[in-house]
């Protein structure tokens, strides 16, 4: 659920209009941004499997320490606490805790039984992605739904706060239908490079989108 874990980040900014947007993504993509790491050190383990269900053709074999419900917790509480220790802000701690911790209960929804609720532990997930249809049309309402939210919070201080985030929701959609429509991955190393290295141009792109825009 690519964009609807950046739905729930731009609508973060809503609740702590101060945190920057590269921040709030950052959170709500957590998991998703451990994960690659995990990967590359073989930490964590998923098969390429064409066709494992409508929506994705990863087989996830063992992700506890990025993906399962106790240890997004113990994650959201140290990056929320780690952030307020150092830039302060109202209701940072909790807003960025649970971005995190949202990960979890939105991959639940979309993911097959393969959610662990601790490592080690019983496996969950409802299976949206069982159906295409029904996936894309609630990713993508709950993806508009974010990008409105943001962008009646803030408005753009300079052509970069507007075309910058303008440049950003499009490339995140292009994004998500390349997902639908790709080929599968070579290899599982090809996973993890991607997955760093796009992490880190969303979080950049969005941080410097944010700062060009300011609280409407």
């Amino acid at each position: 659920m690519f964009i609807g874990h950046m739905a729930v980040g731009l609508a973060a900014k809503r609740i702590t209009p101060t945190v920057s947007l590269g921040v709030l993504l950052l959170a709500a993509q957590w998991a998703d941004t451990l994960w690659p790491v995990m990967l590359a050190f073989g930490m964590e383990q998923v098969r390429i499997v064409p066709g494992n269900s409508a929506l994705t053709q990863f087989e996830f074999l063992s992700y506890p320490y990025s993906h399962s419900l106790v240890a997004l917790i113990g994650w959201g509480l140290l990056l929320g606490v780690a952030y307020r220790s150092v830039f302060g802000g109202r209701r940072t701690v909790w807003v960025i805790s649970g971005l995190v911790v949202s990960h979890w209960v939105l991959d639940y929804i979309t993911h097959l039984p393969d959610m662990p609720i601790y490592p080690g532990g019983p496996k969950v997930g409802l299976g949206l992605w069982r159906s295409t249809l029904w996936t894309v049309i609630i990713e993508t309402a709950m993806y508009a739904a974010g990008v409105w939210i943001y962008m009646t919070t803030t408005r753009a201080r300079d052509r970069i706060g507007r075309w910058g985030f303008v440049s950003l929701a499009a490339f995140m959609m292009l994004i998500y239908v390349a997902s639908l429509t790709s080929d599968p991955p070579p290899s599982v190393q090809a996973i993890a490079i991607a997955g760093i290295l796009g992490a880190a141009l969303l979080i950049v792109w969005a941080w410097w989108a944010d700062r060009h825009r300011t609280v409407a």
